[in-house]
């Protein structure tokens, strides 16, 4: 039996603290259906939560958090990308992420591989507004640039009415669409990432 798969999730909400987040509700969804395909999801690092400097190298200096952020990042085989919906778009702090994931490009081996390559990632989106496809299209293309992978249906999402109030944290039932994706983003990220484990990109 090969080892079991790790993931790194992290939560780009704007709020630093204070109770859970439908950010984190959604990472909650998708880390109970990786556990399924023997993934071992870690607790969310909430990147407001840490002194990540705005920068696009992989280390900004004194006091910057995100040196070790990018190594939990790095120790896992998949890599959670979830973000709520602002304005139809990712939040500033999924923005500040993918710009310090920016330094990737530089950091190629001899095969040119960037240290993303043979990772995989997939994204959890949740809003009030429309937008989730927008959001998701800018989420892959940056991690794509980057070195990441993204399999086949790689976003599990959940909009709520327009101008509406509720958040999907306080839904009394979760959407049978919502649990079906995130089946299969589980199943295919997991599938996909123990390929590239067992046979990574030659460069």
């Amino acid at each position: 039996m090969s080892a079991r798969l790790t993931a790194t999730a992290i939560n780009c909400s704007l709020s630093s603290r204070g109770r859970t987040s439908s950010t984190d509700a959604m990472l909650g969804v998708l880390a109970e259906h990786f556990a399924a395909h023997d993934v071992d999801v870690a607790p969310p690092i909430r990147i407001a939560a840490h002194d990540v400097k705005w920068g696009v190298t992989s280390d900004e200096g004194s006091g910057d958090a995100w040196p070790a952020i990018r190594k939990q990042i790095f120790a896992a085989d998949i890599l959670i990308f979830g973000t709520p919906i602002w304005m139809g778009q990712p939040s500033s702090v999924a923005k500040l992420v993918l710009e310090r994931m920016d330094a990737f490009l530089g950091e190629a081996d001899e095969q040119g591989r960037m240290p993303s390559y043979s990772k995989v990632a997939v994204a959890a989106i949740v809003g009030n507004e429309d937008g989730a496809h927008h959001v998701s299209s800018q989420l892959f293309q940056s991690l794509n640039d980057v070195g990441w992978t993204i399999p086949a249906v790689a976003a599990c999402y959940w909009v709520g009415e327009a101008m509406g109030s509720v958040d999907f944290k306080d839904l009394e039932h979760r959407p049978r669409k919502v649990t079906e994706t995130a089946k299969m983003v589980a199943g295919n990220a997991a599938h996909l990432a123990r390929l590239l484990r067992d046979s990574p990109y030659p460069g």
